[in-house]
């Protein structure tokens, strides 16, 4: 798994309906070679009012992201950043969900390869019931101090990776990795 070109991804958006809730904050760490070779991270204009109860969670508000561009503005940079890498987030098919409708309203096709760290979780610790990313910080001791923040949130997903690494070895991490991977979704 981490021979290859990865980004650890994690998206704050206005709710959990990928084709009607809009990206309020973007944050990703770039892995080459098994080593951490970059990081982004941007405030989104969901062109949307940002819900109180995700206001209250993420602590993004309306002020924050009124200047902030729109995704149309940073869809170059974002998929020069993705193109190419495994993408890696938790929940994956939530964060995924949400970049290929971006991308489709701006009539760009974006598909990728995707690992899911809560599915690799399952297969690397069986015998846990929750996989979580609170539950798994406690368990693993992983601090951050932006939480249900997208840079502070990719982050975890990298120091998570390079535990479970030291724990279960390089061989049985790839293995796990590899049952986990899932194709781009069909067109």
């Amino acid at each position: 798994m981490l021979d290859r070109p990865l980004v650890f991804l994690d998206l704050e958006t206005t709710g959990a309906t990928a084709s009607r809730d809009r990206i309020t904050e973007i944050g990703l760490i770039e892995i080459e070679n098994g080593q951490h070779v970059g990081e982004w991270t941007t405030l989104v204009n969901p062109e949307m009012s940002i819900p109180p109860f995700i206001e209250s969670l993420t602590g993004i508000n309306d002020d924050m992201v009124a200047s902030a561009p729109v995704f149309s503005e940073i869809a170059d940079e974002l998929r020069s950043r993705l193109d190419g890498r495994l993408l890696v987030a938790h929940n994956a098919r939530f964060d995924y969900g949400f970049l290929m409708n971006e991308f489709q309203r701006l009539d760009i096709v974006y598909r990728s390869d995707v690992l899911c760290t809560v599915r690799l979780s399952r297969k690397l610790y069986p015998g846990h019931a929750r996989h979580n990313l609170d539950t798994l910080m406690q368990r693993h001791g992983v601090d951050c101090s932006a939480r249900h923040r997208a840079l502070g949130d990719a982050r975890v997903l990298w120091d998570l990776t390079r535990i479970w690494r030291d724990d279960v070895g390089v061989e049985a991490l790839t293995a796990a990795a590899a049952a986990q991977i899932k194709p781009p979704a069909p067109a």
